[in-house]
């Protein structure tokens, strides 16, 4: 009797972070559960991922973040290929310069309801199948605009601060089942939003090597969770 494949769940999977993340898991054989608002985006991912891995299982919906009933319905989607998720990447998020007192009307509650909303209703989905199981990693990122803010992107930093209280409050309570919770506190990481920046790629973390963490936190054999994880480039935030 074939066993099921363990799965790892990954919001905004097409780029970046998530890429990096579904590769490495990929490579240790699990299969991908994922989501983009951009359809051409998942389609491309699905043919390279058949490519590099044709063993593993994957399933990627297109869904907008900043729509609740998008959420809820990215969460179903997940429950339908899959009763018991093991791992859950809460990545998407969105950056938008600005201040406080200048910046749009809406722009805090657009910001909030993609960089938290979005992951607080998705984890109320998804976390009690661990619970169940008594077994699961959940990954939130955060960033280091989660510890100072900065100007230029407050509004970033507000819904990053509030990112990282839910990740700790989640990890308090969810101490005693079983369920691990991480929170990824990244520095400036490459990705397609820095490609238009003077900046060098060797100035910037990789988002590779992030991935490499991510899954040397998750494989931990013994009764251990990293709880924060806090890396900068080596000359320092940006």
């Amino acid at each position: 009797m074939t066993s099921s494949p363990l799965y790892v769940v990954i919001t905004g999977i097409t780029k970046g972070i998530g890429l990096a993340i579904a590769d490495r898991f990929a490579q240790e054989g699990f299969g991908l559960i994922g989501c983009s608002r951009n359809q051409q985006d998942l389609d491309e991912l699905a043919r390279r991922m058949r490519n590099l891995h044709p063993k593993i299982h994957i399933h990627l919906s297109r869904a907008d973040l900043n729509n609740p009933d998008e959420v809820n319905e990215f969460g179903e989607f997940v429950l339908q290929h899959t009763p018991n998720p093991r791992v859950l990447v809460n990545n998407a998020g969105i950056f938008r310069p600005g201040s406080i007192l200048e910046e749009d009307d809406g722009a805090l509650e657009s910001t909030m309801q993609i960089n938290l909303f979005s992951t607080y209703h998705l984890t109320r989905q998804i976390a009690p199948r661990m619970i169940s199981e008594g077994k699961g990693h959940i990954f939130n990122l955060c960033s280091v605009a989660s510890l100072q803010a900065y100007p230029g992107g407050s509004t970033y930093a507000i819904t990053k601060f509030a990112m990282l209280g839910f990740s700790r409050s989640l990890r308090a309570e969810l101490m005693k089942t079983g369920v691990r919770v991480t929170s990824l506190i990244p520095g400036a990481t490459w990705s397609d939003s820095w490609s238009e920046s003077d900046l060098p790629e060797n100035r910037l973390i990789q988002a590779e090597d992030l991935a490499t963490l991510v899954w040397t936190a998750y494989s931990l054999k013994s009764p251990a969770v990293v709880e924060e994880l806090l890396i900068r480039p080596q000359l320092g935030d940006l």
